[in-house]
């Protein structure tokens, strides 16, 4: 007798599969997540009691980019995972100096919190939404592409010609970018699995994330009256 079991047809188990693996990608990826963000509060913590002060911008972007380069270099090997925590290790510790300052203000601990609970809001919730809308935001794609770019030129603009209104803006946009950026990414892996690589994968989230706290806690000291 013919019949036609879905359950054991070949696009049924492709479709399984690749829900396993989704879910794979998905756990992988927010465990990494959840350690390279203990380890940078960790070398944050280290900073801070050192006294370390804030790094030279261009040292920063040298060993920020550098570090990132060497872990999409390494992202299919095991030195990947050595590598991505070098990189968060130190981004971690580039924010300890930036913390330190914050706290030297009367309020400076609360705008921290403040700035720390939105973020991990923030995260939560553009997360839940690609999660359980499961809504393909892959035409944020082009938007990310052209955002980056503006944001970059309006980064150096600000550098060069000292403009503290610029950098308002430029916090402000890197909120949006930042949440942007998490919700396609969340959404990559749900969908297309276009991204099946954890290490990628928790790196674009950690630097929104990371982004995303800076940008809050700028914009909430300007907002801070001290």
């Amino acid at each position: 007798m013919a019949y036609n079991d879905a359950r054991t047809s070949p696009s049924a188990v492709t479709g399984q599969t690749t829900g396993v693996s989704t879910n794979k990608v998905l756990r992988n990826t927010y465990a990494l997540l959840a350690m390279t963000l203990l380890f940078s509060a960790v070398t944050a913590g280290a900073a801070m009691s050192m006294g370390v002060e804030r790094m030279n911008i261009f040292v920063f972007f040298i060993g920020a980019y550098g570090l990132m380069f060497l872990v999409h270099k390494t992202a299919n090997s095991a030195i990947g995972l050595l590598s991505t925590f070098a990189f968060t290790g130190f981004m971690g510790f580039t924010l300890g100096p930036i913390l330190s300052a914050y706290l030297a203000l009367p309020n400076g601990a609360s705008l921290i919190m403040t700035a720390f609970a939105m973020t991990g809001a923030t995260f939560i919730g553009l997360s839940a939404v690609a999660l359980i809308s499961k809504k393909d935001f892959s035409f944020l794609g082009n938007f990310l592409l052209a955002g980056a770019i503006v944001l970059i030129l309006a980064m150096v603009v600000g550098l060069v010609f000292n403009i503290a209104a610029l950098s308002l803006m430029v916090s402000a946009g890197f909120v949006l970018f930042s949440s942007a950026v998490i919700l396609y990414q969340t959404s990559e892996i749900v969908h297309r699995a276009g991204e099946t690589n954890y290490i990628l994968a928790t790196i674009t989230l950690y630097v929104s994330i990371y982004n995303l706290f800076i940008s809050l806690l700028s914009l909430l000291g300007v907002m801070n009256s001290d």
